[in-house]
């Protein structure tokens, strides 16, 4: 008479975990590759488009003309850097093949702590490596240059290592949700989430090789409103004024350190992300009403901007 098996409960839980990562694994690998630069190994990217797009991390090209782009099905064929953005860590690269399979993309503001995520990339070499975890949180702030910052960066715990930068990370559905960018420490990865604002700064480095943004002329800091601007505008915070560039669009309007930004044309400003996306190309050159708190009471200044330039 055979034997009956049981399986326990959280063995059932591991294999639908397990399959989970496999079936992602399976569905994702032939759309992410390994980035070398000469003879070195650089990073990973992921497919876009059939024709040959893909997106990286803009660290993993910097100073590089053209990189060589190897894929789990053997084939490595060069690619040129399209654009890069490295004020959002982003890259689009053109592969000499017209028959890639692209990647799924998702949307990283559905992301809920918790949640199963699959990173995949070609940390120190090992093409189509694999880790699985948990998004740890949402809403990091990941520094690029001074005063700028990648706003909403997804933290996870899913191994990363050099190598991982530019690779793909999914959900429990195979979709891409963010772009690995950075080794935080052990057990703590970060990764450029993928959103309506990534998606128009891959558009316009696709199309035009570069992503457009208007300019202040300020260098910007967090900062917790007084409690009496706080209880008038229903809420605490706002950005500091630390620096005000010479000769730049906020001296000619006559805006100073320590003035916090509490709103940009009548949309509220609380964290450094919302004055980064109220600030797009289509501002370039518009006057624009910032108000600001001052010595305790509200003002509103017209600003002329100018064009971000690196």
């Amino acid at each position: 008479m055979a034997e009956l098996t049981f399986v326990s409960d959280e063995q059932e839980a591991l294999d639908a975990y397990s399959r989970t990562v496999s079936a992602v694994a399976e569905l994702l690998a032939p759309s992410v590759a390994s980035v070398r630069r000469g003879s070195r190994g650089a990073g990973s990217a992921v497919v876009i488009s059939g024709d040959g797009f893909l997106l990286t991390s803009a660290h993993v090209v910097e100073r590089a003309r053209s990189v060589r782009i190897a894929l789990v099905d053997g084939r490595d064929l060069p690619a040129r850097i399209v654009g890069a953005d490295p004020l959002s860590d982003l890259a689009v690269l053109r592969a000499e093949a017209g028959d890639l399979i692209a990647a799924t993309l998702g949307d990283a503001d559905g992301l809920r702590v918790g949640q199963l995520v699959v990173a995949i990339g070609n940390p120190y070499g090992f093409s189509g490596s694999v880790t699985a975890g948990v998004v740890s949180a949402l809403g990091r702030s990941l520094p690029t240059r001074p005063g700028r910052v990648v706003e909403n960066v997804i933290q996870t715990d899913a191994a990363l290592n050099p190598g991982n930068s530019g690779g793909a990370l999914a959900d429990g559905r195979g979709r891409v949700v963010g772009i690995n960018t950075a080794v935080a420490g052990v057990g703590l990865g970060l990764a450029v989430p993928m959103n309506d604002g990534t998606r128009a700064i891959v558009a316009a480095l696709m199309s035009d090789g570069r992503y457009r943004r208007a300019t202040l002329g300020v260098a910007v800091g967090p900062r917790p409103l007084p409690p009496r601007v706080a209880a008038a505008l229903g809420r605490d915070s706002g950005i500091e004024i630390v620096e005000v560039m010479p000769g730049g669009p906020a001296e000619r309007a006559g805006l100073r350190p320590e003035d916090i930004v509490v709103a940009l044309e009548g949309e509220p400003v609380t964290r450094i992300g919302d004055l980064q996306r109220l600030l797009s190309g289509q501002a370039i050159g518009r006057e624009l009403a910032v108000a600001v708190v001052r010595e305790g009471a509200e003002h509103t200044l017209r600003v002329t901007t100018d064009e971000l330039t690196l």
